[in-house]
């Protein structure tokens, strides 16, 4: 056993719920982030302007998502050169198949396969990285062998699975809007702020639709809650730090007084079923914007994009075209900035006053 674990030392093979969980998932976000969403977003610019050229890198673009997401995990997870690059390899193989269902369907676990597979053959790779004579041979060999071969053999298992998940929250949130709005936003929100992936979860499930926005909302909720609730303490840096950032910044001062979560957790609460059962809020852009709140906007131009050009994922998912109008408008705004703001700071202002939050709790270091 001391053998054991020397060699993972000397390997830098952590197994650990954050090495896994956190670095990895967070890094599989990126990836996304580079390929499918970029070249969603260009391929809808080029195609309303009518540029072919945008087009077209779009498509290049959104093609190379499982290849960019393995290479992510990989960098996360320290691997070595010769690893890393097998890496796209394994990562086109782990999202195509986990693409599909085991009957042969489309599937909607693309980006939870690639995440699994892409872990175990890392692993594997840096296990035997430099470790034989033939290591230009023998070292994208192992990775290749065996992210492909797992992914033959779980990728559609797992884009079943995550299908019938995905699947059952939409569905959910369709039937129960005003429940599941409250239940998506808070729970996608929360994992926003938490040092998790909530755009990298949005993209495993395939949450578009009522879903989706509720997604959307959460995400919101905590972002310009926190940059809104922590002004007196941080200033313009602050608000524009988390605002348009990411709320994590605040997870150092959750962690010594998780009470000044309740303002942004009590905001999603709200705003997710404002979006659910009064806008009808739908995401119908890539799944992963729904994550994203107003991190560059990105959860708003998502929103945009489903508005004038589905994603595959929202069609697969029987999204319906619709013609924006001011209503709809009025909703994303309010949706994304007006009552994040008004209500966190509401919330924020009782805490205060009872002192359960206390000035210098949300300054930021």
């Amino acid at each position: 056993m001391e053998k054991l674990r020397a060699f993972l030392k000397r390997k830098d093979i952590v197994i650990s719920a954050r090495r896994y969980g956190i670095d990895a998932l967070g890094a599989m976000a990126q990836g996304l982030f580079c390929s499918l969403l970029i070249g969603t977003i260009v391929k809808t610019l080029g195609e309303q302007a009518g540029l072919q050229f945008l087009v077209d890198v779009g498509v290049y673009a959104s093609a190379m998502s499982g290849a960019a997401m393995a290479v992510a995990i990989g960098w996360a997870l320290k691997a070595p050169p010769m690893v890393l690059f097998s890496l796209a390899t394994v990562g086109y193989a782990a999202n195509a198949l986990g693409s599909t269902t085991l009957d042969g369907g489309k599937g909607a676990g693309g980006p939870l396969a690639v995440l699994f597979i892409a872990i175990i053959a890392a692993e594997c790779g840096k296990a035997v990285s430099k470790e034989t004579k033939v290591d230009i041979l023998a070292t994208p060999l192992v990775t290749v062998l065996a992210g492909v071969g797992l992914s033959a053999l779980t990728a559609p298992a797992i884009g079943t699975a995550a299908t019938a998940i995905g699947n059952v929250t939409r569905l959910a949130t369709d039937e129960q809007p005003l429940l599941m709005g409250i239940l998506v936003s808070v729970v996608i929100g929360m994992a926003l702020t938490l040092p998790i992936s909530s755009a990298a979860i949005c993209a495993a499930f395939s949450l578009t639709g009522l879903a989706g926005g509720a997604a959307v909302a959460g995400c919101c909720a905590n972002m310009v809650g926190f940059a809104v609730l922590s002004f007196r303490e941080n200033g313009w840096g602050g608000l524009v730090s988390q605002g348009i950032g990411t709320s994590m910044l605040q997870m150092g001062n959750i962690v010594k007084n998780p009470r000044i979560w309740l303002p942004a957790i009590l905001t999603s609460a709200i705003t997710g079923p404002i979006a659910t059962c009064l806008f009808k809020l739908e995401m119908n852009g890539p799944p992963v914007s729904a994550g994203m709140g107003t991190c560059g906007l990105v959860g708003q131009i998502g929103v945009w994009t489903g508005w004038i050009a589905h994603s595959e994922d929202a069609i697969a998912n029987g999204a319906a075209a619709i013609v924006p109008g001011a209503v709809d408008w009025i909703g994303l705004l309010l949706i994304s900035f007006v009552l994040p703001a008004v209500l966190c700071w509401a919330f924020g202002s009782f805490f205060r006053q009872i002192g359960w939050i206390r000035d210098g709790d949300l300054e930021l270091n």
